[in-house]
């Protein structure tokens, strides 16, 4: 029971968007770090993101049936009844928005709800169903993170905002078609008009480029307006250009599944080095 109420939750991809809001709190404090909030910022943003991956298992119970990653979760199993799920998720949200209203600031709160309903309503329960738009629309959730982090201390979106949402608003996609590539099939089978499944896997291998191209600029642009540091810069533009190095050999790779799992841990690692650098290397006050 417990494993599965865990699980609902989605933990890798919390403790992934974990690391961007935390990101975006340590950018905006400029090494002045304020304890209490930053613990209560985390909170409500884990809560809400979990509330979010919860609503999905709910929405998608029927569908991950179809699907062999996805089969064994508590809903297609029976191992939970679906209302039992919808009010876990309901609990959650709501315990984690007056976290973040109430212990964080209002700008947080509204910034949860704005990912919460993108995830819950435009992706999953719209796009996800029906275009091939769904990854990037449904970016914009998954780039709140660091937004919150960072109007958590500022209480304002400014031009800091801006370019953490674009960080990662532009990897999202790229990384999600990896997973996408290699799962074509079950999602095809699923009924799930992703980008592989409708235009192909060399479309995708195309539509994948832009998104990592423009991280090189973002990365520039956190330079430029005194966010980060010169090793930020270095080591960001480097890895990109690695993934992007990476997703250019696609076109020649004989095994797409293959390139496609070695693409993902790439996208992966930019985003934990990306991070991790640019919380050791903010510039402060």
């Amino acid at each position: 029971m417990f494993k599965d109420l865990v699980a609902l939750t989605k933990p890798r991809i919390i403790r992934l968007n974990l690391i961007a809001a935390f990101g975006g709190y340590w950018v905006a404090s400029k090494w002045d770090l304020a304890i209490w909030p930053l613990i209560w910022m985390l909170l409500g943003s884990a809560l809400t993101m979990a509330s979010a991956c919860v609503f999905n298992n709910y929405l998608d119970r029927e569908h991950d049936m179809k699907m062999e990653r996805t089969r064994d979760r508590a809903l297609p199993q029976n191992r939970m009844t679906p209302r039992f799920v919808f009010g876990y998720a309901v609990i959650l949200g709501v315990v984690g928005l007056i976290v973040l209203f109430t212990l964080v600031n209002a700008l947080s709160g509204w910034l949860g709800i704005l990912g919460m309903f993108v995830y819950v309503v435009i992706y999953t329960l719209w796009l996800k169903r029906s275009s091939t738009w769904s990854t990037s629309v449904g970016g914009i959730s998954g780039a709140m993170p660091p937004v919150i982090g960072y109007c958590a201390v500022t209480n304002e979106i400014d031009a800091g905002a801006w370019i953490l949402f674009a960080l990662l608003f532009l990897w999202q996609p790229a990384h999600f078609w990896s997973l996408a590539i290699r799962r074509k099939e079950e999602y095809r089978a699923a009924g799930y008009p992703l980008l592989p499944v409708v235009k192909g896997v060399t479309r995708t291998k195309w539509q994948m480029l832009p998104y990592i191209l423009l991280l090189i600029p973002a990365s520039i642009l956190m330079y430029t307006y005194d966010y980060a540091g010169i090793y930020f810069l270095i080591l960001s533009i480097g890895v990109a250009v690695v993934w992007f190095v990476h997703a250019i050999s696609g076109f020649r790779a004989k095994d797409d599944e293959k390139w496609a799992k070695a693409d993902f841990m790439i996208s992966i690692n930019y985003l934990m080095i990306m991070f991790l650098t640019m919380i050791l290397d903010t510039n402060g006050v």
